[in-house]
């Protein structure tokens, strides 16, 4: 069995895979030392596999519980062997979780070319064309915009997707989820338009958190895996392993 943690900004994913069938998987927002030995005390003995995957400071604990009951653990970095060739010209600055989603996008769609699309605290655009990973961009998620604007104006209110808006907006609160939320939507459909124009039969997936509030809003057609990354991670563990 292999025990993935995949820890992100906002939240910590953790999931158990048998081979390459995820068997359990939960997301929550502070993992506590208790909890977690909950987790791995009943299948400490079926567990022969770890990898984890952090975009901050990974917790001493999670290591250490890790370590102890489980005798092979994968930290994930730009030194891990990969499925895929790594064309990033700086991979020791590449996130993790975006290894991990290009690793998955591999898994699922072996040999296509490929936009991954991951809708979290950040939106990046990765492309992996066959076995290359050729790059991405990065640019703010909802959340962090709807903060920005709140942080660095002095008189824009915090607004939120829980608002209901109309656009154009009627008052400042629909102004602001309108013009993100339309904004980030405008995006992210210019983005797959440019990318099917420059590589035909491209196949676009949408990930990450905000990506189900956002799958009905686009134009176009994609591939929803909301745990591609998780996928990703239990791919690179396996790959790593051998």
């Amino acid at each position: 069995m292999n025990l993935i943690f995949d820890i992100g900004n906002s939240s910590t994913k953790i999931a158990l895979f048998d081979g390459l069938e995820k068997v359990k998987s939960l997301r929550t927002k502070h993992v506590h030392c208790d909890e977690l030995q909950k987790i791995i005390s009943p299948l400490e003995k079926n567990i022969e596999r770890a990898i984890v995957s952090t975009v901050r400071d990974t917790p001493d604990f999670i290591i250490d519980l890790a370590t102890l009951n489980i005798p092979y653990v994968h930290i994930l970095s730009f030194k891990s062997k990969l499925p895929f060739i790594n064309e990033y010209q700086t991979p020791e600055t590449l996130g993790p979780d975006r290894i991990a989603a290009v690793a998955g996008a591999y898994l699922h769609f072996p040999g296509k070319k490929i936009l991954i699309i991951d809708a979290g605290s950040a939106i990046t655009y990765d492309f992996l064309s066959g076995k290359s990973y050729k790059g991405g961009n990065i640019s703010p998620g909802i959340s962090m915009r709807f903060k920005a604007l709140n942080k660095f104006t002095r008189k824009l209110p915090l607004a939120s997707t829980t608002e209901k808006f109309h656009s154009p907006g009627r008052n400042t609160i629909e102004a602001i989820t309108a013009g993100v939320i339309n904004g980030i939507v405008y995006e992210i459909n210019e983005y797959i338009r440019t990318f099917k124009k420059k590589h035909a039969g491209i196949k676009v997936v949408l990930t990450g958190g905000d990506s189900g509030f956002l799958k009905e809003r686009l134009n176009h057609k994609v591939t929803y895996l909301p745990e591609i990354v998780i996928d990703g991670l239990n791919f690179i563990l396996e790959y790593n392993a051998k």
